[in-house]
């Protein structure tokens, strides 16, 4: 894992962008096509306005996918991570994608695991973008999470942090409204990503940080699982990293 810490939510969303885009530029290059992963949430918000307006892509031979979404949630609502992908990345790009393989939860949620399990695995991942929870989840893998599960998607329960995070980012009024379970990317799958850019900002996420980029790998920080991931870059600002016992 590569720490990289800027000045500014600005300086980190421009610096993760500009390393994401010249990965896909690269698999663009070796292989005429790629395929990535993009997250949400306000970690995500600097970064995508920069990634969507990196030249030089040719965004009509990309796939993408997303990591997770509330099991009922419909586009229509302000919290529904489709509307939040259409809306901040897909209508942005210059040129229709490839395809987007949304995550429709409105459906059977095992069915649609199955559906978007046999579709990913068409499409090994070159890049993926994700950020960390406040209680460390990747995707909604929150603690413990499932390190042994080969399945690309799954079903997940939502812990009490998890669902209080996102209360407190604004996208549902109260923690009754915020849905229990959740389609998500399993770790695994987000592990065989050939690389991963981490944007984790503010310093309600620096407790988080530390155990992901300094504790022991363990499934009650599912993050920290991206320490033994051999392309990873964690994009910090000073808020952020500011718990971190190194110099980076």
């Amino acid at each position: 894992m590569k720490i990289i810490i800027s000045d500014s939510k600005q300086e980190l969303g421009r610096q993760a962008a500009q390393a994401g885009a010249e990965l896909i530029r690269q698999a663009l290059r070796e292989n005429g096509e790629a395929n990535i992963v993009v997250a949400t949430g306000a970690s995500q918000f600097e970064m995508l306005g920069e990634l969507v307006a990196a030249p030089d892509i040719d965004w009509s031979q990309i796939t993408a996918f997303h990591l997770d979404e509330y099991v009922g949630m419909p586009i229509s609502h302000g919290a529904s991570f489709r509307r939040y992908l259409k809306e901040r990345f897909v209508d942005q790009l210059s040129q229709p994608l490839r395809a987007f393989n949304y995550i429709n939860a409105e459906t059977d949620a095992p069915a649609e695991c199955e559906r978007l399990s046999h579709l990913i695995m068409q499409h090994p991942i070159d890049v993926a973008f994700i950020g960390i929870g406040e209680n460390g989840h990747l995707a909604f893998n929150d603690p413990p999470a499932d390190f042994e599960t080969e399945k690309p998607y799954i079903v997940v329960n939502l812990d009490e942090a998890c669902r209080r995070q996102q209360v407190g980012e604004g996208w549902f009024p109260s923690m009754d409204d915020v849905p229990t379970q959740a389609i998500s990317m399993s770790i695994r799958q987000i592990m065989k990503s050939q690389s991963i850019i981490c944007s984790v900002p503010d310093e309600r996420k620096a407790e988080a940080v530390k155990g992901a980029a300094e504790g022991p790998v363990s499934e009650d920080l599912p993050a920290s699982i991206l320490q033994q991931h051999p392309a990873t870059k964690l994009y910090l600002d000073r808020e952020s990293a500011s718990l971190l016992s190194q110099s980076y």
